[in-house]
């Protein structure tokens, strides 16, 4: 439906946007989600055809720059003369068919969705991914690494794809503090639903107790700081965001919670949220 209707998150108009995470998950054929990527290749995948044009460091995870991966979808689709691109928003459902929507479902589709399948029927909550500018990085503080030194599928090292920052124990209980009273987007009624426990707002993870964090996206396990030896109480994993390197996503870290909008900034949809996605023009 964009541009003729747009969404709170996403920025263009093209096809298969991100706007969330920019990974796709390991490649790795020991675990569920590398073997179905083997299996979509086998298959011909426009999506990993795509990714692979727009991949992006992430040792053996496959993670793509979001701008060069769209415009790779959305030039396959538009240049294959079978398929006809329509931009309209579809606001009823008036024939069988399949429904493919989102992220971002518009409220009139969502609304004739949950009609057809009864009330409480839909589970459905906003999250966005903070992106940060790498000039906004202390190189001090941050340590390149790999989770247990590991190696990508190809033998490369994937030392160079990640850029580690650790916590103190006192960091951290500070940072945890700061996280669970801060300013935190509240949707829909219908958006008041159980969490998806895979995807998961980090500032809800953050109140279900003060280790979670540590053994979710701020696990320190098998990254030991080569200036102390020593693994730190908590790590912050920073993988990166675009070919140029200069945006950078907070592994983890999907958010509800609010930031101040700037008068140039036309993310918040009128909903009084901006989300942290930074624009790298």
């Amino acid at each position: 439906m964009r541009p003729v209707t747009t969404t709170p998150a996403h920025k263009t108009d093209r096809l298969a946007e991100l706007v969330c995470s920019n990974t796709f998950k390991s490649t790795e054929l020991t675990n569920a989600h590398g073997l179905l990527k083997a299996e979509m290749r086998l298959l011909g995948s426009l999506i990993l055809d795509a990714a692979d044009v727009a991949r992006v460091a992430a040792g053996s995870a496959l993670a793509v720059d979001r701008d060069v991966f769209s415009a790779t979808v959305t030039e396959r689709i538009a240049s294959e003369e079978r398929i006809d691109i329509v931009r309209e928003e579809v606001m009823a459902i008036t024939a069988p068919c399949v429904i493919a929507t989102g992220p971002l479902t518009s409220d009139r589709l969502a609304a004739s969705i949950q009609e057809r399948l009864g009330v409480g029927a839909l589970a459905f909550y906003d999250a966005i991914a903070p992106i940060i500018s790498r000039e906004s990085i202390d190189d001090t503080v941050v340590f390149l690494g790999s989770r247990y030194g590991k190696e990508t599928m190809d033998g490369a090292g994937e030392d160079g794809a990640y850029l580690n920052c650790p916590m103190s124990r006192d960091e951290y209980e500070t940072f945890v503090d700061a996280l669970i009273t801060a300013d935190q987007f509240h949707g829909h009624e219908f958006d008041e639903v159980p969490y998806f426990e895979g995807c998961m707002p980090v500032e809800v993870m953050a109140k279900r107790g003060r280790d979670t964090m540590r053994f979710g996206p701020l696990k320190p396990v098998g990254l030991r700081d080569p200036r102390t030896g020593r693994e730190a109480h908590a790590v912050v994993q920073l993988r990166q965001e675009d070919r140029a390197g200069r945006m950078w996503n907070l592994v983890g870290f999907q958010t509800r919670l609010r930031i101040p909008c700037s008068q140039n900034d036309s993310g918040s949809g009128g909903r009084g949220i901006s989300p942290l996605r930074v624009d790298p023009s």
